[in-house]
């Protein structure tokens, strides 16, 4: 039965339901719970009903499940954790497994990744990777170990009988690729593979009328396969930021490998963010948190960037990465500018309803960086690395709430109309000579709509 722990008086605690039907995991992930003064057990659970009920029942903010438990050891642990979100939306997940198959995380993951963690039990001695998991579901992040990731990445194939070259081929099609592409990596003209792919499925159909099972078989797996596809490719696309995992896909990049690009940096962070949290119900901290980072999301995304990460309450994007844009510095400040408008919109709505207001500090830097997908034992994200980073790091420093700082490059590479002051040049973290950056008062909204709606008008 549900085991209910003792009350705590520290209101920024999160609190952790923990379910699992093997008593010796229970109390070892209880034991690592337990050493974080922030983190606190209310509950237990050793199948699905107990999960449901005392979950439902203690309202954690954070719900960590096996995936196999009674009564069935099927999938009771994700069950269970949909079930117990239904009932308390923005509850944070983080499943716990011993099976690094990417159908459990595309079942888990079918709905979005925000507030969802999946993570091997293997791993879980490595680092202080269930600790930091439980810290990110809880305001909406999502945290996935690297073997998911790079088993959704794997092409789908399928075992069979046929020959070396109709298995070839076989594979191809069920990676989805057209005729064309097939015909290219094969060294023949489309019609001859158009040809043979028309052969291989008379075949197989000729096998299947005959009663021949294995071609049966080769048929399901081959439409599992295509299946099974486009399910990791809509999941891999949720867990990555917009456009990586597409990238990745089509042009097999490796974990590690990198490429230089121009681009546009964006951070923002909330002031005085620790003083709110320090008042705040985390629950209702966690609430307002994601509709911060939807806005904010919305707004990157409207002007063609790429939104990298989000790290507590700081936010940081990119415009001209993955794919590489003329105009990703116009882009970025527009997307600044929507950013305030629409977290002022969400502050009066907030002031009513008698909710601390964020105030948004916005740094700008444009210039090149080193992108590549970077792995570890505990975490697996898209990384922009190089001087540019960094100055838009110092930069978002310099803003106070509701202003917009940007850097000398960003400012050379503007064509919009922008009114903005020239700050005084100042020393900086990490560099040696002052920086000159510059507020932004004033965009022309009037005369630069969403560069985005402006493309698709050049183009409808």
């Amino acid at each position: 039965m549900p085991v209910s722990e003792t009350s705590d008086e520290n209101e920024n605690v999160i609190t952790v339901f923990l379910a699992d039907d093997n008593l010796l995991v229970r109390e070892g992930v209880r034991a690592l719970i337990d050493r974080q003064s922030d983190l606190r057990i209310v509950g237990v659970g050793s199948d699905y009903d107990e999960t449901v009920t005392g979950a439902s029942a203690a309202a954690p903010n954070v719900l960590v499940t096996d995936i196999r438990m009674p009564p069935s050891f099927n999938r009771e642990g994700i069950e269970a954790a949909k079930e117990v979100r239904k009932r308390h939306p923005g509850t944070g997940i983080v499943i716990l497994s011993q099976y690094d198959d990417p159908e459990y995380a595309v079942a888990l993951l079918a709905e979005g990744s925000a507030g969802y963690g999946y993570l091997l039990k293997d791993h879980l001695a490595q680092g202080n990777q269930l600790i930091e998991a439980i810290r990110m579901v809880a305001t909406g992040g999502t945290a996935l170990d690297p073997s998911i990731v790079e088993a959704l990445m794997r092409p789908v194939t399928s075992n069979s009988e046929l020959s070396e070259t109709e298995e070839s081929l076989l594979a191809f099609v069920a990676e989805g690729k057209p005729i064309k592409a097939i015909a290219a990596a094969r060294r023949l003209t489309p019609e001859a593979v158009d040809a043979q792919v028309e052969a291989l499925f008379r075949k197989l159909a000729e096998e299947v009328s005959a009663g021949h099972r294995g071609a049966l078989d080769r048929l399901k797996n081959l439409h599992q396969s295509i299946v099974d596809r486009e399910e990791q490719g809509e999941t891999l696309s949720r867990l990555l930021p917009g456009g990586i995992a597409e990238k990745l896909r089509n042009e097999g990049r490796r974990i590690g490998e990198t490429e230089r690009l121009n681009c546009t940096v964006i951070m923002s962070d909330i002031r005085s963010y620790s003083t709110i949290a320090e008042h705040a119900d985390p629950s209702e901290l966690a609430g307002q948190l994601n509709t911060h980072r939807a806005a904010m999301n919305r707004a990157i995304i409207g002007e063609g960037g790429t939104v990298m990460q989000f790290v507590g309450d700081a936010v940081m994007a990119v415009f001209g990465a993955p794919v590489p844009s003329h105009d990703h510095a116009d882009r970025a400040v527009v997307a600044a500018a929507s950013m305030h408008a629409l977290q002022g919109e969400i502050n009066a709505r907030w002031e009513t309803e008698n909710l601390p207001v964020f105030g948004l500090g916005i740094g700008v830097s444009s210039g090149q960086v080193a992108a590549a997908l970077l792995g570890s034992e505990e975490r697996l994200e898209y990384t922009l690395v190089g001087d540019t980073v960094n100055l838009t790091q110092r930069l978002q420093q310099l803003a106070s709430a509701g202003e917009t700082v940007i850097s000398e490059p960003t400012k050379s590479a503007l064509t919009l109309r922008v009114d903005m002051v020239t700050l005084d040049a100042q020393l900086v973290k990490g560099r040696d000579t002052p920086v000159v950056a510059y507020k932004i008062l004033a965009l022309d909204h009037e005369l630069e709509p969403s560069l985005s709606k402006a493309q698709e008008g050049e183009t409808s």
